[in-house]
C-alpha cells in the first residue's frame, strides 16, 4: 500500500513535520524496549476545567492564504445537504453554542482504520477516503485532504463542500482558513477523545491568531447526535490469544520489560491508547478494525499492576486465563477516565504519549493533578502514602510526556515474528501466482472484468492459503485512470472494466495468523506505449536503488527517499506520497515509528529487524498510475570496511512476486539493474514454485525468465 505522507501510525497533526519530529528515539538499555535521552516534560499545575473544557487564545491578524476552492473544477449551483443543516441546528444548543466543528478521520486511537461506528467524517461528508479533516461553520464546510486522494474527493463532495487541497500553493490549513473566516471571539468546538493531545494543543495555539476558543466538548459528539438511530452498533467480536510461536515472547516478559522502563524513566504507571500497542505487549488479537487484528481497548500498565479497559462481551474463557496468567486485571472500556483520576488522586507519575492519548484523558489527568495539589496545600501536606512514597519518587502527581517505548519495541521484530513473516508471504506469493495467471487468461479470452471482480478474485484466492484471516487494506484495483488516483477504492455501481489496453496497477495485502503482506505490482495486457514503458522503467530503477541501499547505522529513513526518486528527477517527474512505511507482524500494514519519505521531520533512525515498504510510483492524473512495492527487512550487511566503527545496514526481501518485464524499456536499465532483476525472478522461481502446480506454476516460470539487453 502507497506509504502515508506523514507518519502513518501517529495522529491528526495541523503540522506533519513538526508532528513527526516531536519525539527523536534512541538506543536502548532494556532488551526490547527503547529509552529516550529527550528530558521528559513534567507537568505539575493547570488550570482546572468544567464539564466541557474552554481555552481562550490571544488576539492576532488575519490570514490571507488563499483557498482552494479556485482550484475545484466547476460544478453545478450549490445545493443543500440535509445532514450538514441539521448539524449546524446544534451549534446554537445551550452548553454548547460554538461557531464551528472540527471532525478528525480518526477514532479514539487514533486509527488509521476505524470501526464503521466511528466513521463521522465519512458520515457527515460523504468522502471516503481514510484520511481527511472536515470543517462545519454557520454557513461553509469545507474538507481536507493530502493527494492521495484529490480525485477521489472531487467525486465523492457534493456542491456544498469546498474541497481544500492540503499540500497545494496557497491551500490554507484547517486553523488559517477558521481564522481567515470566523470573528474574533469565535468558539470552535472538538471532539477531545478524536484528538491527540499534541493535536489539540496545536491546533488552540494556531487559532489564538484570531483569539478564537477551542471548546471540549466531553458528552457528547456532535455528528452522532445527527447520525442517531442510524450509525452502525460498536463491534464486539471475540478477541483471540496470538499464539507465542508467532509472537516470539511471552507478555509477562514484555511487562517485566516495559516495568524496568517506567521505573527507569521515573514514572509509576503509562497509558497505553494504541490499538496495536496493546495488542502486541498483551500477544491478543481481535476484529473490531478493518483489515487491523486489533481491538478498542486502552492499557493501563503500573509498576505492580496492568489494567485492560474493554468490553467484557468480546473476553472470551481463554483470553481470560491468558489475562490473568500475566497479571492483567480487566476493567470496563468506558472507565478510563475514572481510572486516569484515581491515578493522580494517588500521586501517580503518569507517563503519556501526548502524540497519541487523546486530549481527553491527558486534560482529565491535568485536572485531577490540580484537585490533588489544592487538596494538599489547603490541609498543609507535603507527601501522601501513594505512590511517591511507596516507590521513592517525588511526592505528587506528574505527567511525564514522552513517545510510548511500546511503539519502538513492536518495530523490531524477533526471530518469531520475521519467521512468520517470511512465511506468510510466500504463501501469498503463492496465492498471487494463481491470481496472476487466472486473470492473464480472462484477459486473453475477451472477458469483460470490472475492477471490483478482480478484487473480489484476488480475495477467493488468497482466502484458501493457510492461516489467511482478512484483507490487510482495501484493495487498490485501477484500471487506466483509475491507477492515478492513488488511494482509489473500487466500488461495484461505479467502478470501470479493466481495460486490456491500459495499465492496471493492484496494490492489495493480506492479513494471516503470522504475518501481514502488502505488495504492489503494474501490468499491461496489451502493448504498452513507449511513455509508459519509460515512466515505469523510472521507478522500477528507483525500487531497485533503494532495495540495494547500503547505510550506516543510526540513518532515518528519509535519507534514504532520494534513492527512490532520482531516476524520476531526472525528467521532472516524482510522486506524492512516501516512499516507505512500516509494517507489522501479524498487525497493522501501517505502523511506526520507522518510515521512508521525502519528508524530513521523522528522525528514527532504521535498525535490524524493522520492516519498511519500498513503493516508489508515478502517476499522470486522469491517464494511468505505476507503483511497484515489496516489503524489506532491514538487516547489517558485512561490508569490507567499517569506518570509524559504523555498523551498516541494508534489507532483505519478503516479497517474492514476478515483476512484469514487458514494461520495462532496457535501454535505460544498467547492467547491474539488469542483474538485479534477473536476480530477484530466480529467488521468486526457486522460493514460490514448489508451492504450486499446474497452470499457475507455469505462468511463474514464464514471468521469472532472464532478459537481457539485445
Amino acid at each position: 500500500m502507497h506509504s502515508l505522507p506523514s507518519q502513518a501510525m501517529r495522529p491528526l497533526s495541523l503540522n506533519p513535520t513538526l508532528s513527526s519530529s516531536r519525539f527523536p528515539f534512541f538506543s536502548f538499555s532494556i532488551p526490547i524496549f527503547h529509552k529516550f535521552r529527550t528530558n521528559p516534560t513534567i507537568y505539575k499545575k493547570s488550570q482546572k476545567g468544567p464539564s466541557f473544557l474552554t481555552l481562550r487564545c490571544c488576539n492576532s491578524g488575519s490570514v490571507t492564504a488563499k483557498p482552494s476552492w479556485e482550484l475545484r473544477r466547476n460544478r453545478s449551483v450549490q445545493e443543500p445537504d440535509e445532514k450538514v443543516v441539521a448539524f449546524r441546528q446544534l451549534f446554537a444548543k445551550p452548553g454548547i453554542e460554538i461557531d464551528a466543528y472540527i471532525i478528525p478521520s480518526q477514532d479514539a486511537h487514533q486509527s488509521e482504520f476505524i470501526a464503521e461506528c466511528c466513521m463521522r467524517r465519512a458520515y457527515i461528508s460523504g468522502f471516503t477516503g481514510s484520511a481527511g479533516t472536515a470543517v462545519v461553520t454557520k454557513d461553509k464546510a469545507a474538507l481536507w485532504t493530502d493527494g492521495r486522494y484529490f480525485l477521489q474527493a472531487e467525486k465523492q463532495l457534493s456542491s456544498s463542500w469546498i474541497l481544500m487541497r492540503s499540500g497545494n500553493l496557497g491551500v490554507p490549513s484547517t486553523s488559517e482558513w477558521l481564522n481567515d473566516i470566523l470573528a474574533p471571539g469565535g468558539r470552535v468546538g472538538i471532539d477531545p477523545f478524536l484528538f491527540s493531545y499534541d493535536a489539540a494543543e496545536e491546533l488552540k495555539e494556531a487559532i489564538s491568531k484570531k483569539n478564537l476558543e477551542l471548546v471540549y466538548l466531553y458528552d457528547l459528539n456532535l455528528v452522532d447526535e445527527v447520525w442517531k438511530e442510524s450509525r452502525p452498533k460498536p463491534p464486539n467480536k471475540p478477541i483471540r490469544v496470538h499464539d507465542l510461536k508467532y509472537a516470539g515472547l511471552d507478555v509477562v516478559s514484555k511487562l517485566s520489560s516495559l516495568r524496568a522502563e517506567l521505573v527507569g524513566t521515573g514514572a509509576s504507571a503509562i497509558v497505553i491508547s494504541m490499538l496495536d500497542e496493546i495488542a502486541w505487549l498483551l500477544n491478543l488479537r481481535g476484529s473490531d478494525v478493518p483489515h487491523s487484528p486489533v481491538m478498542y481497548a486502552y492499557l493501563i500498565v503500573e509498576v505492580d499492576a496492568a489494567k485492560l479497559f474493554v468490553d467484557n462481551s468480546k473476553v472470551t474463557p481463554e483470553v481470560m486465563d491468558h489475562l490473568r496468567n500475566a497479571g492483567v486485571e480487566l476493567r470496563p472500556y468506558d472507565s478510563i477516565l475514572p481510572e486516569i483520576r484515581r491515578l493522580a488522586a494517588e500521586g501517580a507519575h503518569l507517563w503519556l504519549d501526548t502524540s497519541s492519548v487523546n486530549a481527553a484523558i491527558v486534560e482529565t489527568y491535568k485536572s485531577a493533578c490540580d484537585k490533588y495539589l489544592m487538596n494538599h496545600r489547603s490541609r498543609g501536606k507535603t507527601k501522601n502514602k501513594g505512590y511517591g512514597e511507596s516507590n521513592g519518587l517525588s511526592i505528587g502527581p506528574y505527567g511525564i510526556y514522552m513517545r510510548s517505548p511500546v511503539s519502538s519495541a513492536k518495530a523490531l521484530k524477533n526471530p518469531a515474528e520475521l519467521e512468520g513473516m517470511q512465511n506468510s508471504h510466500l504463501r501469498d506469493a503463492a496465492a498471487l501466482a494463481q491470481f496472476w495467471c487466472w486473470l492473464e487468461e480472462e484477459i486473453h479470452n475477451n472477458v469483460k472484468l470490472t475492477e471490483v471482480d478482480v478484487a473480489d478474485k484476488l480475495l477467493e484466492f488468497r482466502s484458501k492459503q493457510d492461516g489467511f484471516l482478512d484483507t490487510s487494506f482495501d484493495t487498490i484495483s485501477g484500471s487506466g485512470a483509475n491507477g492515478a488516483i492513488i488511494h482509489y477504492k473500487p466500488e461495484a455501481e461505479s467502478c470501470s472494466v479493466v481495460d486490456p489496453n491500459k495499465l492496471f496497477l493492484l496494490d492489495s495485502g493480506a492479513q494471516y495468523v503470522d504475518g501481514t503482506t502488502d505488495i504492489t505490482r503494474t501490468v499491461h495486457f496489451g502493448e504498452p506505449t513507449s511513455r509508459e514503458k519509460e515512466c515505469f522503467t523510472r521507478v522500477l530503477k528507483g525500487h531497485i536503488a533503494l532495495d540495494q541501499a547500503v547505510f550506516p547505522e543510526n540513518t532515518p529513513g528519509f535519507v534514504l527517499d532520494v534513492f527512490a526518486r532520482s531516476a524520476l528527477w531526472k525528467i521532472g517527474l516524482d510522486y506524492r506520497h512516501g516512499t516507505g512505511h512500516g509494517v507489522g507482524a501479524a498487525l497493522n500494514v501501517h505502523e511506526g515509528p520507522q518510515s521512508i519519505s521525502y519528508r524530513y521531520g521523522n528522525m528514527t533512525p532504521l535498525q535490524k529487524g524493522m520492516i519498511v515498504s519500498n513503493e516508489p510510483g508515478y502517476y499522470e492524473d486522469h491517464a494511468f498510475g505505476i507503483r511497484i512495492e515489496n516489503l524489506l527487512c532491514v538487516q547489517e550487511i558485512n561490508t569490507p570496511n567499517r569506518y570509524g566503527g559504523t555498523e551498516y545496514l541494508g534489507f532483505e526481501k519478503l516479497t517474492f512476486v514476478p515483476i512484469q518485464t514487458k514494461l520495462v524499456d532496457l535501454s535505460l536499465l544498467s547492467v547491474e539493474e539488469i542483474e538485479w532483476l534477473n536476480n530477484y525472478h530466480s529467488q521468486v522461481w526457486e522460493k514460490v514454485s514448489q508451492l504450486l502446480e499446474g497452470s499457475a506454476r507455469q505462468w511463474l516460470w514464464n514471468n521469472t525468465r532472464p532478459i537481457a539487453k539485445l
